[in-house]
């Protein structure tokens, strides 16, 4: 059985790649390797897009199979 869990992908503009959201708390961490982003569930990366976007920045939710 796999489940289906979220990664938040970052664009910037200015920015050379993509960055993805590794970490979250007050402030939100980001690391250029997919590696090591953040998996969660599509409530929380929904809720992490909206806080993060702006003029600047756009958020793309990326779906991931995780065996359980």
């Amino acid at each position: 059985m796999t489940s289906t869990k979220f990664i938040v992908k970052l664009s910037r503009v200015g920015a050379r790649g993509p960055q993805y959201v590794s970490e979250m708390g007050k402030l939100v961490k980001t690391t250029s390797e997919r590696k090591l982003a953040l998996a969660m569930g599509k409530y929380t990366a929904q809720d992490a897009i909206d806080s993060i976007q702006s003029a600047s920045c756009t958020g793309e939710l990326i779906p991931i199979r995780i065996p359980a």
